[in-house]
């Protein structure tokens, strides 16, 4: 994971322009979060764990809405991006550096729900990893809690060859515009991406920074799903229409709470 680490230290100060706004996507998230964790754990639900809280785009929102919110990440730039948000806002985070395979030695809990949003476990390069994650994220959480955790769905994605171009976002500033994308680079079921962020500063020279290191596991959300179970979350529910991303939920009671 140490190239992961590095990529996102270095993503770190950019990171809020992969959003077309990043203060919305906050807002909007976190809605959509505290509605699924309060159909699936329940009213009572308010301790959470971020997982990979990333410079805290979840955490953030969940902690505005009243939720008692421990994150981590394993990026330390990250984390300071995040602390720094959360200390602007005067939230009560608490925050650490953490291996979410080791999430239990870092984080112990209990907590009500275990938070991995944005993609963060298919840089787990193997089901054995993953499943060690999930393990974690069992042991935090209480007996009626559960995870949360939003991914690709990559049997949707069609063929992965070959180099591919993955626009992200243009952002208009007083100089010019901000152009992001990626060079994702498949191998089988891995692919290495590359993210270029461009600053054209319109009859001037433009500033380009190119942020190597990261790879991807394109795990199908079944086994995913699978995967949880294994972990011993008794019912396991995808949900496809409600967030920017499939959202796996992962419940320790098979019962839903009143």
């Amino acid at each position: 994971m140490a190239g992961i680490e590095a990529y996102y230290n270095q993503l770190a100060p950019y990171y809020k322009w992969m959003h077309q706004d990043w203060e919305a996507s906050v807002a909007r998230q976190a809605e959509t979060l505290d509605g699924v964790i309060r159909e699936f754990m329940g009213p009572s639900a308010r301790r959470v764990l971020d997982a990979a809280c990333g410079i805290g785009t979840q955490c953030l929102g969940l902690a505005q809405r009243g939720y008692r919110v421990t994150a981590c990440d394993l990026s330390p730039a990250e984390i300071a991006a995040a602390q720094a948000e959360a200390e602007r806002r005067g939230l009560p985070i608490e925050f650490g550096v953490a291996d979410m395979r080791q999430l239990s030695q870092a984080r112990p809990g209990p907590f009500d729900v275990v938070l991995a949003c944005d993609n963060a476990i298919p840089h787990l390069l193997s089901e054995a990893d993953i499943l060690r994650a999930f393990e974690e994220f069992h042991r935090c959480t209480t007996p009626e809690g559960g995870c949360l955790i939003s991914v690709r769905d990559y049997a949707s994605l069609g063929e992965r060859a070959g180099k591919k171009l993955y626009p992200r976002t243009v952002h208009a500033t007083p100089e010019g515009r901000i152009v992001i994308f990626d060079l994702w680079e498949f191998e089988g079921d891995y692919y290495d991406f590359t993210t270029y962020i461009v600053e054209d500063k319109n009859d001037a020279a433009p500033a380009v920074h190119v942020i190597r290191g990261g790879r991807y596991y394109g795990v199908t959300l079944a086994a995913l799903e699978r995967l949880l179970r294994q972990a011993g979350f008794g019912r396991v529910v995808t949900l496809t229409d409600r967030f920017f991303q499939p959202l796996l939920v992962g419940l320790k009671n098979q019962e839903r709470p009143a």
